[in-house]
């Protein structure tokens, strides 16, 4: 129960949903004090602009997504045993594929553990379990399929028990343990990488972090920057989403 709360929770708090809550509010308050509910109606339109300028924006981006990417040259100087690569999401009854398959973000995932595996030849674990009851397969199941059948990648391990990442770390571990195995490279979004060191170190592991996908590859200043963008608003959704989401982990687990 309380994983559901959580997940409806973080909805709540995205962009635009908080912004419109803020001004439903304004709008109730109205009938009381016309004074703040005009405030609140004016934050929430004030945020709503904000949350979708790219230069407001991008400096939260770049802080968030502070690992630098993996370089070839220390590829080959580590001593990792393992590649664990994260799930990231399924696309579930694609008509195209007649069934359900990986997300794009998951896709993204798996084709550069793919890669690394080609550049390292490290045996790799994949894991995510079934996020909802009313999933069929696991994503785990799903990375492995495709890693196999699109990548011809090998997947030594599947971890489906897993529904977060705090999850797929500890089960992760609990695999990987039995094999003596507790030095791995890390493959997820950039974006994503903090929340995920933090739970895989917590587990016991010495993380090799190996992020993609970063938004904030140019630093410099453009024009470009001052539109406003329904992109940069879904991309400081996923910053809210990973600001919680480690808050969260720090708070019940930790």
């Amino acid at each position: 129960m309380i994983f559901y709360f959580v997940k409806i929770f973080q909805l709540l708090l995205m962009p635009p949903a908080l912004m419109i809550i803020i001004m439903l509010l304004g709008l109730l308050l109205m009938r009381k004090s016309q004074r703040y509910g005009k405030i609140l109606i004016i934050s929430g339109m004030v945020l709503l602009l904000a949350s979708s300028l790219p230069i407001i924006i991008k400096p939260l981006i770049i802080s968030m997504e502070s690992t630098p990417a993996l370089s070839l040259k220390n590829l080959k100087t580590m001593d990792a045993s393992a590649i664990v690569v994260l799930g990231g999401g399924s696309y579930l009854n694609a008509p195209e594929y007649e069934g359900d398959t990986v997300s794009t973000g998951t896709l993204e995932r798996i084709r550069y553990a793919a890669y690394l595996q080609r550049q390292t030849k490290l045996p790799v674990l994949v894991t995510g379990g079934r996020v909802f009851d009313y999933i069929k397969v696991s994503e785990a199941s799903l990375m492995k399929r495709v890693l196999q059948n699109d990548f011809h990648a090998t997947v030594k391990w599947e971890e489906e028990q897993s529904r977060n990442t705090w999850e797929n770390a500890q089960y992760s571990y609990k695999m990987l343990e039995q094999q003596k195995i507790n030095k791995i490279i890390l493959v997820t979004h950039a974006m994503h990488m903090p929340r995920s060191i933090l739970s895989f170190e917590a587990a016991g592991f010495e993380v090799t972090p190996a992020p993609l996908a970063f938004h904030s590859k140019s630093t410099g200043f453009s024009a470009s920057l001052l539109i406003p963008s329904a992109g940069t608003m879904y991309t400081l959704s996923h910053f809210m989403h990973e600001t919680i989401g480690t808050l969260w982990y720090r708070l019940r687990y930790m």
